[in-house]
């Protein structure tokens, strides 16, 4: 008897309380796709080494093991330069050699010390529409606090800085756009190219990587480039033309078919730099395409009222390829969509979520923040303004109902973008909550 009662009691709170959503989600499934996409099998799930396409491949055969009802490939095109063979900086720090000195120096240049070699991922990265470069290049350092821009062309047109690199932190070329942008363009300055100092750890980019600029552009640390006079470089470039990529479209047939629900995160990442160095992108965004083929596998056994499809975007680092595509070529009416849910960057541990929300979103907004203190799921949610950020964008441009969900700023989050962003860095705190809050939102929208 007592027996019986202890089982009818777990029938119940399984049944009727909401310990039933935590069996929901799936965290060794989760945790299974984001390390898989992550591995080096991938290279960065970039596309010089064909590893998007790999993972893209990847996901459709975990469609398929989920359940869903339908799994296609959506092919596009994207041009992209690519950082995948040679990648080698030194620098040279110490004074010119004078006189007799500098004949009997060695040296080419003759100048004292010995190089420094830098390691790239760690020291130094590439501007992703730089092109390659190969040479010795003497080193101009701007003069932030004293800048004239007129001053730093005259100092450029001098004999000694011909064929000489630009060093200036980021932010401040980025106030100065006008002058700066002068000295990427051939014709326009004597200067062989630029480099711009971010602090540690230093971090790589696709979004731009469709044009290549006139000069090479070298992203490094400052304490990397600090007193540096000379620079050493050996970079290889290669500009895919026409790349081949393709978005992994899932569906799951509900009860009705008139509207439906549609979930998105992109698969693809940075890809290489160099022959060694590939950017896992564990958080970013193997955590949200992890989410989404959980959510599938979920409810492929617990059938939906609508219809339900599941985009994994590729081309989404390189400027939102893949789902600016999509809507340009839907595989259903894009006014049939109740609801959208971009996941992108979750793999995190801050108590609150951050979400970007589309005008045609913000209705149901308030059920969002409704539920989530209600069952205290986050802390908070964090609405912050609508950007070009994730492939929720291009759907909310559209008029398209839709939510995007990122964990920002906790553990991992100072790694996005970095060969640190990996298994080891990732952390799986955010994967059951936002889960549970896409859950419950459905349920009661």
């Amino acid at each position: 008897m007592m027996k019986r009662i202890i089982l009818l009691l777990g029938f119940y709170l399984f049944t009727f309380s909401p310990f039933h959503l935590l069996v929901a989600q799936d965290m060794a499934h989760y945790k299974r796709v984001v390390k898989e996409l992550a591995s080096k099998k991938y290279q960065g799930r970039g596309y010089a080494k064909g590893g998007a396409n790999k993972a893209g491949k990847f996901l459709e055969k975990e469609y398929q093991r989920a359940g869903v009802d339908e799994v296609t490939l959506q092919p596009f095109m994207l041009d992209i330069q690519t950082f995948a063979g040679k990648m080698e900086m030194e620098t040279l720090s110490n004074s010119p050699l004078k006189g007799e000195e500098k004949e009997a120096s060695p040296l080419r240049g003759g100048w004292v010390g010995s190089w420094k070699k830098l390691t790239a991922g760690i020291d130094f990265s590439m501007r992703e529409y730089s092109p390659g470069v190969k040479g010795e290049f003497p080193v101009y350092h701007v003069d932030t606090l004293h800048f004239d821009a007129d001053k730093m062309f005259a100092d450029l047109a001098k004999p000694e800085y011909k064929n000489c690199l630009v060093a200036c932190e980021f932010w401040f070329t980025y106030k100065h756009r006008e002058a700066f942008s002068r000295l990427q363009k051939a014709g326009e300055c004597t200067n062989a190219g630029l480099i711009y100092t971010w602090p540690a750890p230093i971090k790589f980019f696709k979004a731009y990587g469709h044009r290549v600029v006139d000069k090479p552009i070298v992203w490094v640390t400052p304490e990397a480039i600090e007193g540096v006079q000379r620079v050493r470089l050996d970079v290889d470039a290669k500009f895919l033309k026409g790349y081949e990529c393709f978005n992994v479209i899932s569906k799951i047939e509900g009860e009705r078919h008139d509207s439906c629900y549609v979930f998105t995160a992109h698969y693809d990442h940075l890809g290489n730099l160099g022959k060694k160095i590939f950017y896992a992108g564990a958080n970013d965004n193997a955590s949200g395409s992890a989410t989404i083929v959980t959510l599938a596998a979920y409810y492929a056994k617990h059938r939906p009222k609508f219809d339900m499809y599941f985009l994994a975007f590729s081309g989404e680092d390189a400027n939102l390829r893949g789902s600016t595509y999509f809507v340009e070529h839907p595989t259903f009416p894009l006014e049939k969509i109740k609801y959208l849910f971009n996941i992108d960057m979750i793999g995190d541990n801050n108590p609150v979520e951050y979400c970007e929300v589309s005008d045609a979103g913000m209705k149901a907004f308030p059920l969002f923040e409704k539920i989530n203190g209600e069952k205290h799921i986050f802390k908070e949610l964090h609405r912050g303004d609508l950007a070009a950020n994730s492939d929720h964008y291009v759907f909310a441009t559209r008029g398209v109902p839709c939510i995007f969900l990122e964990n920002e700023k906790g553990d991992a989050f100072q790694y996005y973008h970095t060969i640190y962003d990996n298994w080891e860095h990732v952390v799986t705190d955010s994967y059951e909550p936002t889960f549970r809050l896409v859950q419950s939102f459905i349920e009661a929208y």
